[in-house]
């Protein structure tokens, strides 16, 4: 028998561990003297570079949909914090910078986190559907990613009405866990955020129009059967287009998935067995 880290010993081990790593990450961001982005204006910059709409009460597998409510209450309470920033040419546009910590007392309720590969419910949970619709747009810019953690490993829910390829998620934990983004262009962008009831609403917007455009998609997705478990495999390209010509300059290869898949399989799934 493996011997317990000292985070699993007990519930106060973990909380201890967790703000150990906390402060960490407060003492990183500041030996590193990060200029993070934080002027925000109700004005909105000229260019819109993407635009994208998401669902926010999805049925995922057996998940008390009581817990999906209270993510539209979380949602609503963080986009309000991050509506509107500007980022200017070398500023980090952090999640958790901005956001804060989620707190029973700032309005949080509990919400579906992941936990050791499981659905789990916690304060503030329901987060990651944010953090997924900016990295998705970010996807479409010329802004540098610089804190990225997949949370793909496993395929947890069936796909309900998915609209863009499975791997490109984000897992977000305060504060150690954080999608950051950096501009390293001589472009100034700018996040607009809404929640109007059944959708999370973003876009993303700029002061000039971007020299390329960017296509996200999937290639070579398959179900397969490896000793007894089923996985979801697929690769994820981003194609950079010049925008005056329509021409594909690169087709880059940012994710190979091989998740476990944690739900039951539908009878007509096609699976490939290796």
């Amino acid at each position: 028998m493996s011997r317990k880290q000292f985070c699993e010993i007990s519930p106060l081990t973990y909380r201890i561990s967790t703000e150990k790593e906390i402060l960490k990450r407060h003492v990183k961001d500041l030996l590193h003297k990060t200029t993070f982005a934080s002027e925000r204006t109700d004005t909105s910059l000229p260019v819109l570079v993407y635009s994208h709409n998401s669902l926010i009460r999805r049925r995922l597998g057996n998940v008390d949909m009581q817990l999906q409510e209270n993510k539209a209450t979380n949602l609503a309470l963080a986009v309000k914090k991050i509506d509107g920033l500007i980022i200017h040419q070398g500023e980090t546009f952090s999640v958790w910078k901005m956001i804060g910590r989620t707190t029973r007392r700032r309005g949080y309720k509990e919400g579906l986190t992941i936990a050791k590969g499981k659905p789990d419910k916690g304060i503030g949970g329901g987060l990651c559907q944010l953090s997924n619709l900016i990295h998705w747009m970010v996807l479409h810019s010329e802004l540098t990613i610089t804190e990225h953690h997949h949370h793909d490993a496993l395929d947890l829910f069936p796909d309900f009405g998915r609209q863009i390829p499975f791997g490109t998620g984000t897992s977000i934990s305060y504060n150690y866990i954080d999608y950051r983004i950096k501009n390293e262009t001589e472009n100034t962008y700018q996040l607009r955020l809404k929640v109007d009831g059944e959708y999370l609403r973003g876009e993303l917007r700029a002061r000039s129009m971007q020299s390329h455009t960017f296509h996200i998609h999937a290639k070579n997705e398959f179900f397969s059967r490896e000793n007894g478990i089923v996985y979801r495999n697929g690769e994820v390209y981003r194609d950079t287009i010049d925008r005056q010509t329509g021409a594909i300059i690169e087709s880059t290869l940012i994710r190979t998935n091989h998740a476990r898949v944690m739900y039951e399989c539908p009878p007509d799934m096609e699976i490939v067995e290796l």
